[in-house]
């Protein structure tokens, strides 16, 4: 009898790589940069965006979502959160911050008294039949992602199974979240569900990533192949250098939802008629009272 053929994990490519451009805005907001473009969104599936923000206090005031899901992680400076449910906290450096908008979510996210809050805030989507989802908020602090030591770095897991670690972030559409940090010449290679499209965005640092060893530096952002038609069971693997002393990046990824949406203003339905319901439904009250 033949042996069985062994299974070969996905050997993951970049796709597709950019760098971030920024553009300079009036205060109190300082700076803005399109990690993943408002346009792409069928590309990115599950993701819809990710904007990377530097902003001082009175940037975003009291504001209503619907129909999706944040992941804000915060880069630099402290960043207020206060919702209309009564939540109010500062997150530093290194936190992670989610929240479900689900139904009608309202709150502000301002920089602490003179700091410049440095966020990068990824939208993520749900499913039309989740977009009614309780509003709720999750704050994951640094030193709450269990970290796995690496030969010439580590992994630091947010959210999802990885490395053998679960991360503590509960996303309603489940995700992948890790940071990784790699000193100059350390290799490893991610674990990632093979039906999972992914992107990655280097936070610092120079490396090669990817079968097809693509080149990245500070600001690069890169989407990965997948296997669309495959097993969330089964994994792939992403093959990442690091050439400088100190590189960082953040990975996420997801399973595509496969629904046409319509992101508009601050919220994201599946048709035009739910967008402006959404927002008579806002003038109503019907998002309860402002958040501050």
């Amino acid at each position: 009898m033949a042996k069985e053929d062994k299974y070969q994990p996905l050997q993951r490519e970049v796709k597709d790589h950019w760098y971030v451009t920024y553009n300079e805005m009036g205060f109190p907001s300082i700076q803005k940069g399109w990690v993943l473009p408002v346009d792409r969104w069928a590309e990115f599936d599950p993701f819809i965006l990710m904007a990377e923000d530097w902003f001082k206090k009175g940037t975003f005031p009291d504001h209503p979502h619907r129909g999706f899901q944040t992941v804000t992680y915060v880069v630099d400076g402290r960043l207020e959160h206060i919702d209309n449910g009564g939540g109010r906290d500062i997150l530093e450096p290194g936190d992670v911050q989610y929240m479900n908008a689900g139904w009608a979510a309202r709150h502000a996210e301002d920089g602490v008294e003179d700091d410049i809050a440095h966020t990068l805030q990824l939208w993520l989507n749900l499913p039309k039949d989740k977009r009614n989802t309780k509003t709720m908020y999750q704050n994951v602090y640094s030193e709450e992602a269990p970290v796995v030591p690496i030969e010439g770095g580590s992994v630091k897991v947010f959210s999802g199974k990885i490395a053998g670690v679960q991360g503590p972030l509960e996303s309603i559409v489940p995700i992948t979240l890790t940071e990784i940090t790699l000193s100059e010449g350390a290799e490893y290679v991610l674990p990632l569900p093979e039906n999972h499209n992914a992107f990655l965005y280097v936070l610092a640092g120079d490396l090669d990533v990817g079968k097809n060893k693509i080149n990245l530096k500070k600001h690069g952002a890169a989407t990965l192949s997948f296997n669309d038609d495959g097993d969330e069971a089964n994994s792939s693997e992403l093959n990442i250098k690091s050439n400088k002393r100190r590189t960082k990046i953040l990975v996420y990824s997801g399973a595509p939802i496969k629904e046409h949406i319509v992101p508009y203003g601050p919220f994201v339905m599946n048709t035009m008629e739910e967008i402006k319901q959404a927002f008579k439904d806002f003038h109503d009250g019907k998002f309860g009272p402002p958040a501050i």
